[in-house]
């Protein structure tokens, strides 16, 4: 069993990883951190919840220069919570190093973040406009980055950031190691590593367990009209410790909260229409257990960290695969067991179907099956899980 002892980090930094509960290290830590450490470019495809952000955290907080004020590492990230999220599990692993790190992004007071940076800031975590608008005002100095990572960066590409993310890769033109971080591989990804990396190695794990074996995957058949009722049963009836509720649409997702309040208590939503102090709020709420049920669009699906989270409910399946696949990963992180609840209806039979197929396993239904079920795979009947 490797540890992470065995791959060659500092005695602090160790110390900090046995103070926050890091007992050993995942597969992708054990593949990545000695080649961050080697300073070679790397593309690294791992799932979501495999543990990327303290792959890429732990190297870079061993080897930050803190006597220097500059920016040494620059983490591009998709959306704000995650930023906030990665400058936070930065502090914490680079505490006892005294590294700095602070997180830029939209909605918040740019002039504050500007003071912040003068202050000094050795690792940056930003989004893509943030860190563009200070770099078309000259108010951000990018010279002394030695390590550029791009985390999500599938869902960056997906958001329409190819443009950003190839602007800013070439505002660094000095030498500097560059990383990056997908659960997927489309060929815009293969178009930044060829033009802008230097000899990348690969790793894949995305492949081996595109779903982790102790995550649950259930369905329940209903009409379309009875989605609400149907959750608040089944809700009722398992008692998550903790869920998300992920909704296609702001709408949808503020509906479904307000019917929820009706029969549970602590529920709140998020999505990106709500003001940024308001969603760092609902965050931080849902993160500390203040908030129990948390009804989300895809705001949520990518990255966070929210550990208690013992239950998803997809409250309508979409046509993308891996949009399942990232909204079932916010439950059983780092190795814990996780129920994830998807809502049917006749009109998302073939999109569960595709589901299975990528995952490989059969569907399990909470109670009663479609009336015709020869498309799917061997469907049989189960009463729910209890509540974890």
């Amino acid at each position: 069993m490797t540890t992470f002892a065995d791959l060659g980090l500092g005695a602090t930094i160790l110390k900090a990883l046995e103070r926050m509960g890091f007992k050993e290290p995942l597969p992708i830590q054990v593949e990545t951190i000695p080649l961050i450490q080697q300073k070679r470019d790397l593309i690294a495809l791992a799932h979501t919840g495999s543990g990327k952000t303290a792959a890429c955290a732990i190297p870079i907080c061993d080897r930050v220069d803190v006597t220097s004020t500059h920016v040494q590492a620059l983490i591009v990230v998709p959306t704000r919570e995650l930023a906030g999220q990665y400058a936070t599990e930065v502090q914490k692993i680079g505490h006892d190093t005294k590294v700095k790190a602070f997180a830029i992004y939209g909605g918040e007071d740019a002039s504050l973040q500007l003071s912040k940076l003068k202050h000094g800031v050795q690792v940056l975590v930003a989004t893509p406009g943030r860190l563009i608008d200070f770099i078309y005002s000259r108010q951000i100095d990018l010279s002394h980055v030695e390590t550029l990572i791009l985390d999500e960066a599938d869902e960056m590409l997906s958001m329409g950031f190819y443009d950003d993310l190839e602007f800013i890769i070439q505002c660094l033109v000095h030498e500097h190691q560059t990383l990056l971080f997908s659960a997927t591989m489309p060929p815009q990804i293969r178009k930044i590593a060829k033009h802008h990396m230097k000899e990348p190695l690969e790793i894949t794990l995305s492949s081996e367990t595109v779903s982790p074996a102790k995550i649950e995957h259930h369905f329940l058949y209903c009409k379309h009209h009875q989605r609400e009722a149907a959750l608040a049963e089944i809700i009722a009836k398992m008692q998550p410790t903790q869920a998300i509720i992920f909704c296609p649409s702001r709408h949808q997702c503020e509906t479904v909260c307000h019917a929820l309040k009706k029969h549970v208590d602590a529920v709140e939503y998020l999505h990106a229409g709500l003001g940024q102090d308001v969603r760092s709020i609902i965050t931080s709420k849902f993160r500390n257990g203040r908030v129990r049920f948390l009804v989300a669009t895809d705001v949520a699906a990518r990255g966070l960290d929210f550990s208690s989270v013992s239950h998803v409910f997809m409250y309508q399946l979409g046509e993308d695969v891996d949009t399942y696949l990232h909204r079932s990963g916010r439950t059983g992180r780092r190795d814990r067991e996780g129920v994830v609840v998807s809502l049917v209806t006749d009109r998302e039979l073939t999109a569960m179907q595709n589901i299975l197929e990528r995952i490989q396993r059969e569907p399990i239904w909470i109670g009663s099956p479609p009336p015709v079920t020869t498309a799917l795979k061997r469907p049989h009947s189960r009463r729910p899980p209890r509540a974890k």
